[in-house]
């Protein structure tokens, strides 16, 4: 496994996509996302992940090791501290009772966790490695938000799914320049669970959902526009 990483990192990354793509997308089409089968599955899978990342000894690689490299990156990531809150813009509501609404908040944190790790630590370090960064930041991005076509699969309308898919690009803007600058994945990781999360204790506003789109995709053009100005730590090994 150590050989597969270090000579094909961009395969090793498409792989761990695929297989949570293939996973994931079947469980919360069947089950919904405060369900019992897919908080298990994003358990399994984050544990298969986090045991591997131990087993290649990469954790400081990916910048799983300390919360920041640089501290002005408090700073950077304020304007991500607020838009993480944008799932709260319309009122706060309940989406799901009892024991779901816990099991798809776990579910959603989760997600944070393991889509930060392939898109973020595997793909963007990898593409990175072996190519130029302006490319692995494009590819990095975007393909995090292609893949939430697949909410075509479990049963979201078109227009939405779209909507979604430019949302989700945005924010793969603002993760992967924020993990460049700053040095670190975590911060990633929390900012991206707390979205997620946040979103089961919305209310249907599409004033606000509309407000949050529009806030994301500008604050992406002008906030990575200042990232991409700040010196940019040398990876660690």
């Amino acid at each position: 496994m150590r050989k597969f990483y270090e000579t094909k990192p961009v395969l090793f990354a498409v792989l761990w996509i695929a297989i949570y793509v293939v996973l994931v997308a079947p469980l919360r089409g069947s089950y919904g996302d405060g369900s019992l089968q897919m908080l298990l599955g994003l358990v399994a899978i984050s544990a298969v992940l986090l045991s591997v990342i131990r087993l290649l000894g990469i954790e400081k690689e990916l910048g799983m090791t300390r919360w920041l490299r640089n501290g002005k990156a408090l700073l950077w990531l304020l304007p991500m501290w607020v838009l993480s809150t944008g799932n709260l813009w319309g009122g706060v509501g309940l989406r799901y009772d009892g024991i779901t609404t816990v099991m798809a908040v776990l579910s959603f944190l989760l997600v944070g966790v393991v889509e930060e790790i392939v898109f973020r630590g595997f793909l963007f370090n990898g593409m990175r490695r072996t190519g130029k960064l302006s490319v692995a930041i494009f590819v990095s991005a975007c393909t995090f938000g292609m893949g939430h076509i697949v909410n075509l699969l479990t049963g979201h309308a078109t227009t939405e799914t779209l909507v979604q898919v430019l949302f989700a690009v945005a924010w793969g803007f603002l993760f992967t320049f924020a993990y460049l600058k700053s040095g670190s994945l975590l911060p990633c990781i929390v900012i991206h669970g707390l979205i997620d999360a946040f979103s089961v204790f919305s209310r249907d506003s599409q004033i606000a959902d509309w407000a949050y789109i529009v806030a994301t995709v500008a604050a992406a053009l002008v906030y990575c526009l200042y990232l991409s100005k700040q010196p940019t730590p040398e990876p660690e090994k």
